[in-house]
């Protein structure tokens, strides 16, 4: 009998065996083991939940009545946490309850309550596996006491035979689901990532999205940079329409959780989360399940994917792993058509401001052929752009070597560079130009752009100037040296008559501005050309500050301005030509005079430095000079402008910097705008050797 019993269990188990064994699909392993569970051990029903390496279920089949339940994963997690199974797992020993009514450890159910006939009998044994929780397989019977201790041990040995072959099962399926989230992500990597168009992009994603995860509806929707809210820019699937510019506020409702958690969801009864918000909902769609995945990039979430509703009415359990995935491909894409994006459109504003540009510009290679030119540079040169690309730049302008270095070294070395040449048209005739040179990156590879500006109407303004003060110096300096002497004359010949001394005084300094106004000219031609300070003798510079403040007291007087010498101590003295300091002293207080208001104060002053300069100063506490101006001041012509701006030529301060200059000292300004201004300048100190030459010059040292 008990060898009857015995080949009974054996045939039993390699039944079961036959029947998981010959099937890898863990949905199919699972129907079987369970219908064949119940139909050698009895009962009417039973589940067998499946679990993972970390103990957490992950597939289950429930029956009853031979017919297959529906079930998700929520309570798969509930059953297994609580309960007979519960136990079962925390345990890792069977369970036999023969009244379900009186055992603690059975999770009481509806038709369990008092009055209601929902005694029952459960066996429950756990799914071991090479000494791992593979699953728990349990069964219920409708009658109390149906199960006894030898079903239970029937149970027990059909679980250890059916134990490895689940397993095997899970890990197939898991290897086989692994196998399609990586087919998938790389489907869709490759269909994504195909296109940098920014609306391309977004369709391809939602069409992989649909695809793989079988959905009716697909949202994508990016981050506001300024408020933080998600807004939708595409959609695709059914009554997609109404999405398209959807607002969700920031942190708001299970899509703003999303978006600021970065960890994404699966919903399966999506109204009823209580998560939810009205703002969730789009107009039109019926949002039964919906999965939700952050798009990332560069570890920041930029904006969320969206699947709703799939066809089979819940998603797999890989579901969030292929949302996420596809949301990080997304991510990375999407940045990529945004770079793109923003260099498509730099590229074309430089293109317009290139093409569109007043100036003339070239880009070379460092060999310096053309690569391209501008609208402008057609126009200046004459040459078609095709004829300017096969030119190089020394042919179309003389290139000043000094300035760019030799093959462009300088250049090459970030350096910037301007000088003035002459452009080489195609009709044979000549532009004058000024050439700015500069590095830049052209088409991904180190350029050079070169900006050539017509300067041919500053250079016949500069020559009619050079005309005018020709004429000033020639026509004008005979006729005023006769006046001058004519006044000195006339001075001597004039009684004590107070009113006649006083408009014969007028007319002297008058005629000695002219004469200085007239010489400042004559000079900026010559140190402008070159020509070296040749008079130079030893003079006392405090006498010179002395004569200047005398030479401009009238002006200063006729403004009720002070001008005070603050020169204190003994000086060295300074080796200059006379004139021309003296008039350096003159314009500088001239100019502190113009600016100064009524009642002003001016101040003059020298100290020495090194034993080699004498350093002196010309304060005012006039209006200032803004920053911008500052740069200006000392070139020839400038003037300043602005509401009650004093007029003039702007030649003064332009005959002050050449005579320092040409003296070897230097000149400078310090000024803002409210507090006045100073000028610096520096003079040489007259030292033994400049004095023993003019004596063997002269035989005579001229004192002043």
């Amino acid at each position: 009998m008990a060898e009857d019993r015995t080949r009974s269990l054996l045939e039993l188990l390699i039944s079961v065996s036959r029947e998981v064994a010959t099937a890898l699909d863990l949905r199919t392993v699972l129907q079987r083991l369970l219908f064949a569970a119940i139909q050698h051990v009895g009962g009417e029903g039973g589940s067998i939940v499946v679990m993972d390496d970390l103990g957490k279920p992950v597939d289950a089949t429930i029956i009853y009545g031979k017919q297959i339940q529906e079930h998700t994963i929520e309570q798969l997690r509930f059953t297994v946490e609580r309960g007979l199974a519960g136990w079962v797992v925390q345990h890792r020993k069977p369970a036999l309850v023969p009244d379900t009514s009186k055992d603690k450890r059975w999770l009481q159910s509806a038709d369990d309550s008092p009055g209601k006939p929902g005694e029952k009998s459960a066996l429950c044994v756990p799914l071991m596996a090479r000494e791992q929780l593979v699953g728990v397989l349990t069964l219920v019977h409708s009658v109390p006491n149906a199960f006894t201790e030898e079903h239970l041990e029937l149970m027990q040995a059909i679980a250890d035979q059916a134990s490895v072959a689940v397993l095997n099962a899970r890990l197939y399926t898991e290897s086989q689901r692994t196998t399609r989230v990586m087919t998938a992500l790389a489907e869709g990597a490759a269909a994504i990532s195909s296109s940098l168009e920014m609306t391309d992009v977004w369709d391809r994603i939602l069409n992989q999205t649909m695809q793989v995860l079988q959905v009716e509806t697909v949202a994508l929707a990016l981050m506001d940079h300024t408020s933080n809210d998600l807004v939708f820019h595409a959609a695709a699937g059914q009554n997609s329409v109404n999405i398209k510019g959807w607002h969700i506020p920031a942190r708001h409702g299970l899509t703003g959780l999303v978006a600021s958690d970065g960890h994404g969801l699966v919903v399966p009864a999506f109204t009823e989360d209580p998560r939810y918000r009205e703002a969730d909902q789009f107009e039109g769609v019926e949002m039964r399940a919906v999965a939700i995945a952050p798009i990332q990039s560069q570890g920041k979430v930029i904006g969320v994917l969206e699947a709703i509703n799939p066809v089979s009415g819940s998603f797999d359990p890989d579901a969030m792993v292929v949302m996420t995935g596809l949301g990080n491909l997304a991510g990375t894409t999407i940045q990529n058509a945004e770079l793109f994006d923003r260099l498509q459109k730099t590229h074309q504003h430089y293109h317009e401001l290139f093409e569109d540009s007043v100036d003339t510009i070239l880009i070379t290679d460092w060999e310096g052929r053309v690569l391209e030119a501008n609208r402008q540079a057609v126009k200046l040169s004459g040459y078609s752009v095709e004829q300017l690309q096969t030119m190089s730049i020394d042919q179309l302008h003389e290139v000043n070597w000094n300035k760019t270095g030799l093959n462009f070294e300088a250049l090459k070395r970030d350096q910037e560079c301007n000088y003035e040449s002459n452009l080489h048209r195609q009709a044979g005739d000549a532009n004058p130009i000024e050439v700015y040179a500069r590095r830049v990156e052209f088409e991904e590879t180190g350029s050079i752009q070169w900006i050539l500006r017509d300067i041919t109407e500053r250079k016949d303004l500069d020559s009619l100037r050079e005309d005018m003060i020709s004429m000033i110096y020639h026509d004008l300096r005979s006729p005023l040296g006769n006046i001058v002497s004519s006044l000195e004359m006339m001075g001597d010949l004039i009684s004590e008559d107070d009113s006649l001394n006083t408009m014969l005084s007028i007319a002297q300094n008058s005629t000695a501005r002219i004469q200085r106004l007239v010489n400042s000219l004559l000079d900026i031609s010559r140190l402008e050309s070159g020509q070296q300070i040749v008079d130079q003798v030893a003079v006392d510079p405090i006498a010179l500050i002395r004569e200047a403040i005398r030479d401009v007291e009238p002006a200063a007087g006729g403004r009720q301005q002070t001008v005070e010498n603050k020169t204190v101590g003994v000086l060295p003295l300074i080796w200059v030509d006379v004139d021309m300091a003296h008039r350096i002293f003159i314009n500088l207080l001239e100019n502190a005079i113009k600016f100064t208001p009524v009642e002003g104060r001016i101040e003059i002053g020298a100290q020495t430095t090194d034993g080699v300069f004498v350093k002196f100063w010309v304060r005012d506490n006039g209006r200032g000079i803004s920053a911008a101006d500052q740069e200006r001041v000392f070139e020839k012509f400038t003037r300043l402008r602005g509401k009650d701006r004093p007029g003039g030529l702007g030649v003064g301060l332009a005959f002050c910097r050449l005579a320092v200059h040409g003296h070897g000292g230097e000149i400078w300004m310090e000024s803002e705008p409210g507090n006045g201004t100073t000028f610096w300048l520096t003079l040489p100190v007259a030292n033994k050797k400049m004095t023993g030459e003019l004596r063997r010059k002269t035989g005579r040292l001229t004192m002043k």
